[in-house]
């Protein structure tokens, strides 16, 4: 084969998020805009990059150089993630790399977990090697790592299976939750945090208070495993008053912003079921449960103390090879 391309979902955490890079467990549903990676074959080892959305352009590495010295921003998931495949499964020709996102890498949906799990699923169609999702998700996961330091892989995992998992950290468990709807609505609040940084700065708040904070993630977690079994039985309002549960304890670890207090309150009062931020905290986005009777109340009251409703699809397919 000498040309294909690959697509993979953006995610949104539901429920976990901190707790998750602490061995508890998240659930996250995969979403509609996709990130599109097209790989041709070249006949000299080198990687060619075309990734315009990320302002990389005419990008070109040996694979001996692959992962040393300087990477710009926009390379640095691409380059690695060639380099942890060719490490596993050498290649005789190099590969030029197109990426295309439908989705905003504003909106923290997981664009280079996404273009990460594109690039190797399509390197081993291309080469003809046969990886299972285990292998995609342990080569993907491993190159977030490189890249970030820290990560629990769930949105590694949400690109690559798709649909709404059970997942627990390094992807010791990665569970499908059987759903044919997710009545979300998600607002963005114009602010895009780092995912690292909070991540950090929780963390030295741990280092002060070890047990508090670990008390604090356990609690997250049997909130998760409660919404986890709210959500296979389709229990909305229950589902709801755990994520209600969650936003608190996400304020108790100080993640949260008054913006998105604001949001996540209008939400509830327009008739949400349950609302609260989706991801690392700091800005980025909110979700909120409601029924189809609420939702345009509920998507009215975010706009109005300034929030952007985004149109997006959830438990949407994971990564596949496109025609």
């Amino acid at each position: 084969m000498e040309k294909i391309t690959v697509s993979a979902p953006g995610k949104l955490m539901l429920l976990g998020e901190h707790a998750v890079v602490y061995d508890r467990p998240c659930i996250v549903t995969a979403v509609g805009q996709r990130m599109f990676v097209t790989l041709e074959s070249l006949p000299d080892p080198l990687l060619e990059l075309e990734a315009a959305d990320v302002k990389v352009t005419g990008y070109k590495r040996s694979f001996a150089e692959l992962g040393v010295g300087e990477i710009p921003r926009g390379a640095k998931f691409v380059e690695l993630a060639v380099k942890n495949f060719i490490e596993k499964h050498p290649l005789k020709n190099g590969v030029r790399i197109t990426t295309r996102s439908e989705f905003s890498s504003l909106f923290g949906f997981g664009s280079s977990s996404a273009s990460t799990v594109c690039v190797i699923k399509g390197l081993a169609e291309l080469t003809g090697t046969k990886l299972s999702n285990k292998e995609l998700f342990g080569l993907a996961y491993k190159t977030v790592l490189d890249v970030q330091g820290k990560g629990s892989g769930f949105d590694v995992a949400a690109a690559i299976y798709g649909g709404t998992l059970y997942f627990v950290t390094g992807g010791k468990v990665i569970e499908p939750i059987a759903l044919d709807e997710l009545p979300l609505v998600v607002g963005y609040t114009g602010v895009k945090a780092d995912t690292v940084t909070l991540i950090n700065a929780v963390a030295e708040k741990a280092a002060r208070h070890p047990e508090l904070i670990d008390g604090i993630y356990t609690q997250i977690g049997n909130t998760v495993d409660a919404a986890h079994a709210a959500l296979k039985t389709k229990s909305w309002p229950l589902a709801g008053e755990l994520m209600n549960f969650d936003q608190g304890m996400l304020e108790d670890l100080g993640v949260s912003t008054g913006k998105l207090s604001a949001m996540i309150h209008a939400a509830r009062d327009a008739g949400a079921w349950g609302a609260k931020l989706s991801g690392a905290g700091g800005g980025d986005c909110m979700i909120a449960l409601s029924s189809p009777g609420t939702k345009e109340a509920v998507s009215e009251a975010i706009t109005k103390v300034g929030g952007q409703v985004i149109d997006v699809a959830t438990n949407v397919e994971g990564v596949r090879i496109e025609p």
